[in-house]
């Protein structure tokens, strides 16, 4: 089941999506009310988890977007508490309106709820697998290939490492990365910079033509280059840094 999540705080936005996948939805992210509504024309997400503060179209214009053209099930997160707002949410067509902080299991079950209602029985869906170059890494078993060799990761060596390669060539900060990794109330920089230092040696960055990077007072990049990286069927090219470095992100 394809769930679109519309959220411009990047901490939460990696969070709640990180806690969707968890429960088999497959995900796909929007930072703006712009994208989120060409993500909804391209891909078509069986529900939309829709945030109201948005730069470039907040959720309100959003929502009465959508509703302007089908009746795609949307859930609002939203900090906003005001009768008003939320009277104006279910006025222009949402589904439900859920207030910020909330539980990602409790969000889970309303979505599902919601499905149902629209007698779409949710089709549970594994994140698919991310390949980049003879990098190959599978959600499902929270373990990488590279060059033919398989490397099995801890849990949180994963989430790390994952989250390094979907944004590969460019910097996740450390604040992205602990609330990606522990949530906002566990980790540390230390603890996050030994768990870096074990990966490095667990995968072998330096043999592979690639490295994880620590940017002094920002956070970490993980860049692959192409003198080593082989060309792979499931890459999508991203962005490149003369001609060196190759990146790529999976569709969600």
């Amino acid at each position: 089941m394809k769930i679109l999540l519309v959220e411009d705080d990047l901490d939460l936005l990696d969070l709640t999506a990180y806690s969707l996948r968890r429960e088999r939805f497959a995900v796909i992210e929007a930072t703006d009310g712009a994208q989120a509504l060409h993500r909804w024309k391209v891909d078509r997400p069986d529900l939309i988890a829709l945030d109201l503060g948005l730069p470039r179209h907040d959720g309100f214009e959003v929502l009465q977007r959508v509703r302007e053209k089908d009746l795609t099930p949307v859930v609002v997160l939203s900090g906003k508490t005001a009768d008003q707002d939320i009277f104006r949410a279910f006025n222009l067509g949402a589904d439900d309106y859920v207030s910020k902080p909330f539980s990602a299991k409790q969000l889970a079950l309303r979505i599902r709820a919601i499905l149902r209602r629209v007698a779409a029985e949710p089709l549970e869906q594994a994140e698919p697998n991310f390949s980049v170059g003879d990098l190959h890494i599978d959600p499902e078993v929270q373990e990488i290939t590279w060059a033919g060799r398989y490397v099995r990761l801890t849990p949180t060596e994963f989430r790390i490492f994952h989250i390094l390669a979907m944004h590969a060539g460019r910097t996740v900060t450390t604040s992205r990365l602990l609330a990606y990794v522990w949530g906002y109330e566990g980790g540390d920089p230390n603890t996050l910079r030994t768990h870096i230092s074990h990966l490095r040696t667990k995968v072998q960055l330096g043999s592979h033509g690639a490295a994880i990077t620590g940017v002094p007072g920002v956070g970490y990049r993980f860049q692959l280059t192409v003198e080593r990286a082989g060309p792979s069927p499931n890459a999508r090219p991203r962005e490149s840094t003369e001609g060196r470095t190759l990146t790529a992100k999976p569709a969600y």
